[in-house]
């Protein structure tokens, strides 16, 4: 079932989501339902799992010289999208990204996706390699997030690329974008930013979900000037508990994003990682049931693989 469906069926009641990590490679896919099942009580329409592109290595040969080695340290996006709709009968929601693929390489993904009966996608760009300082597209690959969207929705129409081909079957998937409530960190600023979310919902997207925010406000205020640019579709705020002090420094240099004053004297306080996770816990409670307050139609939380935080946030909102 689609994500749009989803919420219309949930009639106002909103719904509990989250999104896991596929494990790296050499580990098997029980750390992944070791991290479902115990968020299963609190009945999950949809999980997201996140797609991984390949990065580059170098490694020193005994001349001296350096190896180029690529590598794809958490592939199985796909199966494990497979397995979770087998295992919980809930639908899973692969990411597919611009970086990393080509525009052929993304078709035959959709169709592997299609063929497994997934419903739901959700498409980014992605993140540069590390080697880059800016990101590069593959050659013949989509540059930007609103063209994959609108690769995906020419399928949805029955358009491949190849124009030769006839009587072709059309795809039905639901595509989710992201948004930022603080701005993408390339984005001169947040009106160009949403100018440019208001193109992937032109292109075809159906839903947006954000990136972690730890200030309500943000999200309200970008909500509004979505509203006043004439974006209507589902807007799905995507919450992250603070877990170590390091975050501290991490989150906003990775993610481009403001950690609040009060949270981070109440980290800095703190005596051990134990008293800091209960901290993001209890924040992100508040933080939570004030977005429901407001109405919101999904609660959406980056779970890194980590139940046990998730939990104890869910069991005092749902």
């Amino acid at each position: 079932m689609k994500v749009t469906q989803h919420i219309e069926n949930a009639q106002g009641k909103p719904l509990f989501s989250f999104e896991i990590l596929p494990p790296l490679k050499g580990q098997n896919i029980q750390s992944i339902f070791d991290g479902i099942d115990p968020l299963m009580e609190f009945q999950p329409p949809f999980i997201d799992v996140t797609y991984h592109r390949e990065e580059y290595e170098f490694k020193e040969l005994e001349n001296g010289l350096l190896q180029k080695k690529i590598v794809k340290k958490r592939p199985g996006t796909v199966g494990i999208c497979a397995a979770i709709q087998g295992k919980y009968d809930v639908d899973a929601i692969p990411h597919v990204l611009c970086g990393g693929f080509t525009k052929e390489d993304t078709e035959n993904l959709l169709i592997d996706l299609d063929f497994l009966g997934i419903d739901n996608v959700v498409a980014l760009r992605g993140d540069a390699l590390k080697t880059e300082t800016y990101f590069k597209p593959e050659k013949d690959g989509n540059h930007y997030a609103s063209d994959l969207v609108e690769q995906i929705s020419n399928l949805n129409h029955g358009i491949y690329l190849d124009e030769d081909l006839k009587n072709t079957a059309k795809t039905n998937f639901c595509i989710g974008v992201a948004g930022y409530p603080e701005k993408h960190m390339e984005a001169p600023s947040l009106d160009s930013d949403i100018h440019f979310l208001k193109q992937k919902i032109k292109n075809g997207a159906d839903y947006i979900i954000t990136q972690m925010f730890f200030d309500n406000q943000k999200f309200f205020d970008f909500v509004d000037k979505c509203r006043k640019a004439g974006i209507e579709v589902p807007i799905i705020p995507g919450l992250k508990p603070i877990a170590t002090k390091k975050q501290l420094n991490l989150i906003p240099h990775r993610f481009s994003l403001e950690l609040p004053d009060s949270l981070i004297m109440e980290v800095v306080r703190a005596k051990d990682n134990d008293a800091v996770k209960q901290i993001g816990i209890e924040w992100c409670i508040q933080q939570s049931k004030e977005l429901l307050a407001a109405g919101v139609p999904v609660l959406h939380y980056y779970s890194m693989g980590k139940a046990d935080n998730i939990k104890a946030i869910a069991q005092e909102v749902f």
